[in-house]
């Protein structure tokens, strides 16, 4: 474990927040990013990723997929998608390929970037996906590369989210667009349950609030175009339907929601 400033503003005062088990979250005092504070090195990081990840990723594949998809109608992907002639697309952290394959279908030309190796390997043998089991600066993609970058629930678990958003600046065409998901910490589920939120675990390096998220995006060149956001009572706390799907759209409609989307223009 070592301790580390914050990532996007490299202030090294914090506080301290949540106190939930071993994990050590502290808030940028300078910025407010929430971040754990001393972090694992990265061979301890990587781990985590090995081949049983890969067995809790093709467990709730469909479902990821689906939420995916929800949020692309949101931003009116496929409105987005008539910009470009090219329409090469990036998904990073593409776990086993459900959403890469659907784009592909659709006649992108897609590529994946995914650490576990299990999950990768499904992607290519499966669906036949150009696929890399690294990571995305690893690859090394030429600039201006991709017109479209998808991101989904990744951020959040990298060790260098600005070194992240700088390199998807650098291999998107200008013009292109970013898609990036990522818990909401101003959501109304992280104020509910405090250290018993379900965003606060292990895997959880960074958990970003919108203001963090957009210093962050615009620190690196992008513009903001779209940022919104959804869901509310987690399934495991058992809210009755009804109350789940009040406070569903009212989050949504407030911007208040656990998820959070930023549709980004470099």
């Amino acid at each position: 474990m070592v301790r580390i400033a914050c990532n996007v503003c490299g202030s090294t005062e914090t506080e301290q927040v949540y106190h939930a088990d071993h994990l050590g979250y502290e808030r940028c005092v300078k910025c407010g990013l929430v971040y754990r504070n001393p972090q694992p090195r990265f061979n301890d990081v990587a781990t985590i990723y090995s081949d049983n990840y890969f067995e809790y990723e093709i467990s709730n594949h469909e479902n990821f997929f689906g939420l995916m998809k929800k949020g692309l109608a949101d931003i009116r992907f496929d409105e987005i998608s008539r910009k470009f002639i090219r329409r090469r697309v990036l998904d990073i952290g593409c776990a086993t390929g459900l959403l890469l394959n659907h784009l592909k279908e659709q006649g992108w030309d897609s590529y994946g970037v995914e650490i576990c190796h299990a999950s990768a390997q499904y992607a290519i043998d499966t669906f036949d996906l150009k696929v890399y089991e690294s990571k995305l600066e690893d690859v090394r993609f030429p600039g201006g590369f991709f017109d479209v970058v998808h991101l989904s629930h990744l951020v959040e678990h990298v060790m260098h989210p600005k070194s992240l958003i700088d390199e998807i600046y650098h291999v998107l065409m200008p013009g292109g667009y970013m898609i990036l998901t990522t818990p909401n910490i101003d959501g109304i589920a992280a104020k509910l349950y405090g250290d018993d939120w379900r965003c606060v675990m292990d895997q959880h390096l960074y958990l970003f609030s919108k203001r963090t998220m957009k210093r962050l995006v615009e620190d690196a060149g992008f513009k903001v175009v779209q940022q919104l956001s959804w869901g509310s009572l987690p399934i495991e706390k058992n809210p009755s339907p009804f109350l789940k799907k009040i406070t569903d759209r009212l989050v949504k409609l407030l911007n208040l929601g656990d998820v959070m989307l930023f549709l980004c223009e470099k």
